[in-house]
């Protein structure tokens, strides 16, 4: 008897996912999903199934909506993402968090590492843990290195808020929350942060919560 191919599985399972219309439901916090890791994509999912696939979180992420999305936080432990951010915000937020528009990307395979020691803290949230927010200090600058849904190499250097992105949903892969990462005592909710943390950095947040901001 033959072994049954690990793709199967994945590929079923996705296949099931986009058979309805819309949307893909997106997993919470709490769900194993979202903590076991994923497997590197080595072809799973057939070239068609990969684009409607890529599809449908596009579709999600812009419904959510959202900057970035990972595989798991639909179900599918694959190690696939997408980010794009049209950066609509004010000038001086634009210039204290470097978040500028970045266009639609997939993330396949994707890692990073830190370029240099400098290390910035901004206010994050995630579709996964609707309703909250928390200061999470990140490196100031990454280098990325994965492929695109063509298999295309990409090695690039990512800084500011594209940085942050590219880094919060590889870290999706790797089963981890930007709460593992986070200053917990700045953890607020949306309407909290809307009503006292909209500065464009979170130096007011650090002094009323009592909490350190990197150097």
């Amino acid at each position: 008897m033959s072994t049954p191919s690990h793709r199967a599985p994945l590929a079923e399972l996705v296949e099931e996912l986009l058979a309805a219309d819309g949307p893909l439901p997106i997993m919470a916090a709490g769900e194993p999903v979202l903590r076991g890791g994923t497997e590197r994509y080595d072809g799973q999912l057939d070239p068609a199934l990969l684009s409607r696939f890529v599809e449908a979180l596009r579709l999600t992420m812009h419904a959510a909506p959202g900057v970035g999305l990972a595989a798991p936080q639909v179900g599918v432990p694959l190690r696939i993402a997408v980010v794009e951010d049209p950066a609509p915000v004010p000038e001086e937020v634009r210039l204290a968090r470097g978040r500028v528009p970045q266009p639609f990307r997939v993330l396949v395979n994707p890692s990073y590492e830190p370029v240099g020691t400098e290390r910035v803290a901004f206010f994050e949230g995630c579709l996964s843990v609707p309703g909250w927010q928390a200061v999470v200090a990140r490196p100031a600058e990454v280098r990325l290195t994965c492929e695109d849904e063509n298999g295309r190499a990409v090695d690039e250097v990512f800084g500011g808020w594209p940085a942050r992105i590219v880094q919060h949903e590889t870290d999706h892969l790797d089963g981890v929350l930007y709460l593992d990462r986070a200053e917990l005592r700045s953890l607020s909710s949306n309407q909290t942060v809307a009503e006292r943390w909209t500065q464009p950095t979170p130096g007011l947040a650090a002094a009323s919560l009592g909490f350190e901001l990197p150097g």
